[in-house]
């Protein structure tokens, strides 16, 4: 009897990381821990799902409070030539939701280490800004601006690095085709670094 009630107690306590999702009218198990990025599903049939994290589970009622990812087309600001198309913006929005909207796992990395990835999954996505969904504005935003253009990076957008400033531009604020800019042995950005490249 001892040994039932060890067993019991052990399996109890393992599935306080388990969840039943429902899937395409399938049931699906699958790990999910405090911590974890998911994709939750919207109350509007029409919406997309969104992208939160994972900050309590409630195993017993089968829900889950979250801290809600927005997309930049979402916030006030709306969305801007910098934002790649896998970037999501972390909020002080935080809900709680049934597990069974939990859609799937994903991952939200750095913009750092996004940069790195050889081959980009449709789970895959970037934070780098914080949005205050009370005063509807970016939080604590430094970041560095690149190119003529100054704008922040798009992982998304080719650039080309300066041989003698070291600076990085985008080819069309040069006047090139990505496709030109890629063949160069050697990009110079301006007559300056043309004329101290030559010295």
């Amino acid at each position: 009897m001892m040994w039932n009630f060890f067993y019991i107690y052990t399996f109890l306590s393992y599935t306080k990381n388990l969840f039943i999702a429902r899937l395409n009218d399938a049931v699906d198990l699958f790990v999910c821990t405090v911590g974890d990025y998911v994709r939750i599903r919207s109350h509007d049939p029409k919406t997309s799902a969104y992208v939160a994290r994972v900050e309590s589970l409630d195993v017993e009622h089968q829900m889950v409070r979250i801290q809600r990812y927005y997309f930049p087309e979402e916030t006030k600001q709306g969305r801007k030539r910098f934002h790649g198309t896998k970037e999501v913006i972390s909020s002080n929005h935080y809900d709680i939701q049934s597990i069974h909207a939990i859609q799937g796992k994903c991952v939200v990395r750095s913009l750092e280490n996004y940069m790195t990835l050889k081959c980009v999954g449709v789970d895959d996505y970037f934070c780098r800004f914080e949005y205050d969904c009370v005063e509807k504005c970016l939080v604590n935003v430094s970041i560095a601006v690149y190119c003529d253009c100054q704008m922040p990076c798009n992982p998304d957008l080719f650039m080309v690095q300066c041989d003698g400033c070291e600076c990085w531009f985008h080819p069309s604020c040069k006047g090139m085709k990505d496709k030109d800019a890629k063949r160069l042995t050697k990009f110079l950005c301006s007559k300056k670094c043309s004329d101290d490249d030559a010295k």
